[in-house]
């Protein structure tokens, strides 16, 4: 019994020392967290990645944002927290942040029961959970556009990551994925692109490979990456200078589908040594980016 007493007040000494250094209206939004099994913090409840695999993020309306800097890029682009995740080391540096959405909660706690809830270390920083954006529309997102990026089922989010953060960097004005691709504000993925995915603007197609109809119809030629006997150089497509194209990665295991390459108007391929047929998806894609470029 004195045992608990003394936990109680150790706790109540914690917390009183938390909001006397966070101060104001930011110590009196502080919701302090006990138990992994909180019901108020169900969005952050299991984000392991194999837990995450099994939930359909899309359906909740939500995503979560990991780490300081990416949380700052979601804000920046214009997304609404739900609320925000931290241990209290990380109030200070994010105390701009959280002045300026004043009606979302903070919840904070020990690492320990941070850790019980998500089920990974928190060692980047905050979370927040984010209201997910309402989808793009693909007409307006391809007005303007020269250079548009097409990934056909990539499901490695690490990939897709790593992609978005290339498009960002290297001229890709939108990105297309297929219905079957995998989600671009899924945690890993965030992560990897740094934040990326809020910077390029991108649409989840309806149909596939009929959506390549809508992407043909605003004047885009249709580029699939694959070796085959009919692929040209990249280099060589690169110097006859398309004013739009659209550039289709296939799946990290079986390519671009054979009906899409009946339907691209041309093959590219990245000539290499002899002995190594192919590149990871992700660092094809930094290669082609760059070398199909808007000139």
């Amino acid at each position: 019994m004195q045992a608990n007493h003394q936990a109680a007040g150790a706790q109540a000494g914690f917390e009183e020392a938390v909001r006397e250094a966070a101060g104001g209206d930011i110590a009196r939004r502080l919701v302090f967290l006990h138990s992994g099994a909180d019901p108020r913090v169900q969005d952050y409840a299991g984000l392991s990645d194999a837990a995450l695999r099994q939930v359909a993020d899309p359906a909740n309306g939500r995503y979560i944002a990991e780490s300081s800097k990416v949380l700052r890029r979601a804000l920046a682009a214009g997304h609404r927290p739900r609320s925000f995740f931290m241990a209290p080391k990380w109030i200070d540096s994010l105390r701009d942040v959280l002045a300026e959405h004043p009606g979302v909660p903070i919840f904070v706690g020990s690492d320990a029961v941070l850790e019980s809830i998500t089920g990974f270390h928190l060692h980047r920083g905050a979370l927040a959970a984010m209201d997910r954006p309402e989808p793009l529309e693909l007409e307006k997102v391809l007005s303007g556009a020269s250079r548009v990026a097409i990934l056909e089922d990539i499901v490695d989010h690490t990939n897709l990551g790593a992609i978005f953060r290339s498009a960002a960097a290297l001229g890709i004005d939108a990105v297309l994925i297929t219905p079957r691709c995998a989600d671009p504000l899924y945690r890993r993925s965030i992560r990897v692109s740094m934040g990326a995915v809020f910077q390029v603007p991108w649409v989840r197609l309806d149909a596939w490979p009929d959506g390549l109809q809508a992407v043909a119809a605003a004047g885009f030629e249709i580029a699939a990456m694959e070796l085959t006997a009919r692929a040209r150089g990249i280099d060589e497509v690169a110097a006859t200078g398309r004013e739009k194209l659209a550039l289709v990665l296939g799946t990290e295991g079986a390519g671009v589908s054979d009906a899409v390459l009946q339907q691209a108007d041309l093959h590219v391929m990245i000539p290499m040594r002899p002995g190594v047929d192919s590149l990871n998806v992700a660092a094809a894609c930094a290669v082609a980016f760059w070398e199909l470029r808007a000139r």
